[in-house]
This record gives structure tokens, sequence and C-alpha cells, in this order.
């Protein structure tokens, strides 16, 4: 077995971000269920940022953008024609952005400012990294730089979100860090997972790219875009804005149509490669998730819409997003780049596959959770130990990986 070399990381862009990722995401899984583990022992926890604050920001900013910087500063220069980016020139900005959030994660339970200067460095650190990624496709000369683009806008838009999270926790204001991490969510993180999935349907299965390709015109992707961009909106006025009733059944509308299209897209896909094709099925069972999360977010605001506010389903529709659609789709793009950048054949092996499942089960038993009172702490936990075994496994399978020579002898 090779040994684990530090000096590994800097082979490739992807093998150092990666790898940061895979910590940072272990860490939060770890973090969340031992956080969990002392509320039901009732031990005395008092963060001075209310823990379901720390929980949404940490479960979405903090590991996912890491992964994205691996992919585009990997593909990127090949989509856009460009000399390969070294992983030593990331390194500072990549450094800073990791001292942020431990500065950060360490003042959300201790001290403000000092969760406020964290998420400061973290802001100019991805706003450096973002910036340097939209000079590169501003320079590119190729033809169809569709993709890239929309990526570079999706990091920049997220660039400012950062920047608005530092000043709401410089201001000790709740109302506005949760509306930076609603617009993280649904303006930054999400459209990057659509326009990547949105590209990478093909790669995923070389065997059907013609048949792929002619279910993945780029109305999908905008249909796509305009989803989640309307949804983002609708969350962010609703959090400083009770929306009228009338406007409530016209988001029940939109949201079921929408629910209807992304499920259909992800059924035509299924049904290209029959569930066959492991990798693919875990990137159709992420935009499964998002056609559900849809649907529950239709089903949910008729409901308030019915009860003037009164009933919902709660977290649910956000689970089913934040774990279904963006965890399942992440799970399933870093598996398939990390095992062919590191030269494996087998991109989804026993091993994975059976993480993915499990990965399955926590999404279901979290948004079943969030509907479920009387077994709500239940089912919460068993989600949460599920999610901490399938992220704390991966993470240290392919943290494992990023480290050690790739095993063609190539290099990369």
């Amino acid at each position: 077995m090779p040994r684990w070399r530090l000096r590994h990381l800097l082979l490739a862009p992807h093998r150092l971000a990666f790898f940061l990722g895979a910590v940072m995401l272990g860490s939060t899984a770890f973090w969340w269920t031992t956080l969990l583990l002392a509320r039901a022992l009732q031990w005395p926890l008092s963060p001075v940022v209310p823990a379901s604050s720390i929980h949404a920001l940490l479960m979405t900013l903090a590991y996912m953008p890491l992964f994205f910087l691996g992919f585009l500063y990997t593909a990127g220069p090949k989509w856009l024609k460009l000399p390969a980016v070294s992983a030593r020139s990331l390194l500072p900005a990549l450094a800073i952005l990791i001292a942020g959030w431990a500065l950060a994660w360490t003042g959300m339970h201790w001290h403000l400012q000092m969760a406020a200067l964290g998420m400061g460095l973290v802001a100019l650190a991805w706003s450096a990294l973002s910036l340097r990624f939209a000079r590169m496709v501003w320079c590119s000369r190729v033809s169809d730089k569709t993709h890239t683009k929309l990526a570079s806008a999706a990091c920049l838009v997220g660039a400012g979100v950062m920047f608005w999270l530092a000043v709401s926790l410089a201001l000790n204001s709740m109302p506005l860090l949760r509306t930076g991490i609603h617009m993280g969510i649904w303006w930054f993180l999400a459209p990057v997972f659509a326009v990547m999935s949105h590209r990478m349907v093909p790669i995923f299965s070389a065997t059907l790219i013609e048949r792929l390709d002619a279910w993945r015109p780029n109305w999908v992707l905008s249909v796509m875009l305009g989803a989640l961009f309307f949804e983002g909106l609708v969350r962010v006025t609703d959090l400083w804005w009770p929306l009228p009733q009338g406007f409530r059944w016209l988001q029940v509308g939109v949201e079921a149509l929408l629910a209807v299209l992304m499920l259909g897209l992800a059924l035509r896909w299924g049904f290209v490669q029959s569930l066959k094709i492991r990798l693919l099925a875990m990137l159709f069972g992420g935009f499964v998730w998002l056609g559900l999360a849809l649907a529950l977010n239709a089903v949910s605001h008729g409901l308030m819409a019915a009860s003037g506010d009164a009933v919902s389903l709660g977290l649910a529709p956000l689970h089913a997003m934040n774990m279904g659609y963006l965890g399942c789709t992440m799970f399933a793009m870093v598996t398939r780049i990390s095992s062919g950048l590191g030269g494996r054949k087998e991109s989804a092996d026993n091993m994975v596959w059976w993480l993915y499942w499990v990965l399955q089960a926590a999404v279901i038993l979290r948004v079943s959770a969030a509907m479920a009172d009387a077994l709500s702490q239940s089912l919460t936990l068993a989600a949460v130990a599920a999610w901490c075994v399938v992220m704390v496994g991966w993470a240290v399978r392919y943290g494992y990986w990023f480290g050690t020579p790739r095993p063609d002898g190539r290099d990369g």
C-alpha cells in the first residue's frame, strides 16, 4: 500500500481542494453528531450564535465550495483550452480560507467578532479564487463557454454572500445571517451544481452520449436556474415579509409545475440508463431529490396558504434540497472526478455504492423527522448518525487517495 504524503496534495488542484473539502466535511459531520448527542443528554451548551444557524452555515458553505474549486480549477482549464493551474498557486488563498473557517467556527461558539473576522477572511479568499477563475473564462477563446460563465457568475455571487455573512455576524443580526444562508443555498451552491450536472451527464457515461445529449438541451438548464432563483427570492422575501395568500397559491402552482418537470427529466435520464450505470444512477438520484424538494415545497406552501401560515412541512423541503439534491450530487460528482483523475477504473465500487444508499437513508430519515413531531428527535439522531458514517467514511477513503500517487503511475 503506497504511503500517504503531504506533498502529493500539490500534484493537482483537485487533490488539494478535495482533501480540504473532505476534512471540512468529516469535521462538520462529526461536530453536528456530537452536538445533537450533547443536546439529547441535556449537557449545557450556549454558543453565541444559535446552533441551528451554525449548522445551516457549516453544512452548506463550509465544504461544498472547496469541492467546486477542485473541480473548476482541474476541469476548467481543459474546457477553456488554457494551461493547467498549479495547485501550489492556489495554496495561499486556500490556507486563508481554511484559517478563516477555523476562526469563524470557533467564534460562533465563543465570540461574535472573532466569527465575523473569520468569515471576512473566508470572503476575501473566496473572492480572490473566484475572480481568478472569472479571468480565466474571460481570457479563453473557446466558442462555447456557457457552463463556465454560469459557474463563474454563481461563484462571484457566493463571494458577495460570504461578505454578507461576515457583516451579519459583526452586527449580531440573526435575520441577516439566515438571509445570507438562504442566498448562498439557492443562488450560489445549487446553481453551480445545476450547471455542472448539466455539463457532466454525458461524461458520466460515454457509451450513452448521443442519447443523453438529446435530453440535455440548454432550455432545461435555463428552467433549472430560473427555478432556483425563484425559490431563493421567495425564501428571502418570506424571512422578512409574510407573503399574501394569493401569492402563496401562485407559488404553489409554480413549484408544482417545476417539480413535475424535474421529476420527468430525472425519470427520462433514469429510463435511458435503467440504473445499470452506478455513477449515472447516483447523479439521477440527486435530480430526483431536486424534484421531490420542489414537490414538498409546493405541498408545504399549499398548507400555509390554506391555513394562514399556521401549518407547513417545516424543514422537510429544505433538507430534501440540501441533503438530497446537493448532498447526493456532490457525492456522485466528487466520486467520479476523484476516480477518473486518480487513475482508477472502478468509479463506483461496492463500498461507494453501499455508502450512497446509506446516504439516501439519511436523507429520508431527516426529511421524515421534520414531518413527524413525536419521533422527531429519534429520527434526527438516526439521520445524523447515518450521515456521519457516510461522510466520514467517504472522506477518509478519498482523503487517502489524494495523498498517494496514482496507481497507474501517471502524473496528476
